[in-house]
């Protein structure tokens, strides 16, 4: 069964840095697209940054030039590594992956940036 885990979250300070991992598993990798979500409290999911299987990059406006997201096909992981970090920043972070059976979701990383 698919398999998605989140880690490296964390607190951290304005302007610092954290690096996010996502462990997959149950699918083959290297035919999907992969995702980074986050919600803050009281607000909607939203897209944080999408990898394609050839390696294209997309991201959110708030994040782009500060966000890098990044993917290994052998290791079947995905990074966001997250510079520059904002209290609005702040949200628990999801990796997904969307099939044609339906979207997977692992349990997420709660990212806090605050001083």
């Amino acid at each position: 069964q698919v398999q998605l885990v989140e880690s490296g979250g964390g607190l951290v300070q304005p302007g610092g840095s954290l690096r996010l991992f996502c462990a997959a598993s149950g699918f083959t990798f290297s035919d999907y697209a992969m995702n980074w979500y986050r919600q803050a409290p009281g607000k909607e999911r939203e897209l944080v940054a999408i990898i394609s299987t050839g390696g294209s990059t997309d991201y959110a406006s708030s994040v782009k030039g500060r966000f890098t997201i990044s993917r290994d096909n052998v290791k079947n992981m995905v990074y966001l590594q997250m510079n520059s970090l904002k209290p609005e920043d702040t949200a628990m972070y999801y990796c997904a992956v969307f099939q044609v059976r339906g979207g997977f979701w692992g349990q997420g990383t709660q990212v806090t940036v605050s001083s």
